[in-house]
């Protein structure tokens, strides 16, 4: 069961949060530069997938290595929507996976991916999610069910195979509209946000590094 699956079932046990107080202009998830990966859980679902902080040049990153294995990072994080609507991160990849259905089991590994999670409370059946992925095979812009959780959890193509490796990127999505356009316009919280590089149903090795997590009012 992929990462997403599992935090649908665990949400119920989720009691303790980070609540925003008085707006700022952002609002900081993670830049990996003074925090340690103490504040994030690590959840083993297929293998471990292995993630450092390192230094990555002039800066100091999040990497992701994973090799026929799947785990996750997630951090507890409630997050006003309507205060901060936007989330903002940094990643890139050196390798991509081998072409295959994305959309079925048996293919959905993805070099990098992020997971924005709304709770349903004791209703967890009516927990929601969105997640951003680092496509292989989909165009940039589709959207489709995930393969493990149906409808609650929905992916989304940020980056492609016409996107260049070892290049950072910058991504900004407006996660409000995107919550409500997909899930419905009842939805204000996130509560959880993770992070996985899995390669577990299709195989092989990729690394992915991440960075810079944070919202914003605009």
């Amino acid at each position: 069961m992929k990462l997403v699956a599992a935090v649908l079932a665990m949400i119920l046990f989720v009691c303790a949060y980070e609540v925003s107080g008085q707006p700022t202009e952002t609002l900081e998830v993670a830049n990996f530069n003074d925090q340690s990966l103490e504040v994030w859980s690590h959840k083993e679902f297929s293998g471990l997938t292995h993630y450092a902080v390192v230094n990555d040049g002039i800066d100091t990153v999040l990497k992701a290595k994973s090799h026929n294995s799947a785990s996750g990072l997630f951090l507890r994080k409630r997050v006003d929507l309507t205060q901060y609507p936007f989330i903002h991160w940094r990643w890139k990849i050196s390798q991509r996976l081998s072409d295959r259905e994305e959309r079925q089991k048996h293919g959905d590994d993805f070099a990098a991916r992020i997971y924005l999670v709304v709770s349903g409370g004791v209703f967890f059946w009516k927990t929601r999610a969105i997640t951003y992925v680092w496509s292989n095979q989909m165009t940039k812009g589709s959207e489709w069910p995930n393969a493990f959780a149906g409808t609650n959890a929905m992916m989304r193509s940020v980056r492609g195979k016409g996107d260049a490796l070892n290049t950072w990127y910058s991504e900004k999505r407006n996660l409000l509209e995107d919550m409500r356009r997909i899930h419905g316009h009842g939805i204000r919280y996130i509560d959880v946000l993770a992070l996985m590089s899995d390669t577990d149903n299709a195989g092989g090795t990729v690394e992915a590094w991440y960075d810079d997590i944070y919202f914003s009012k605009q």
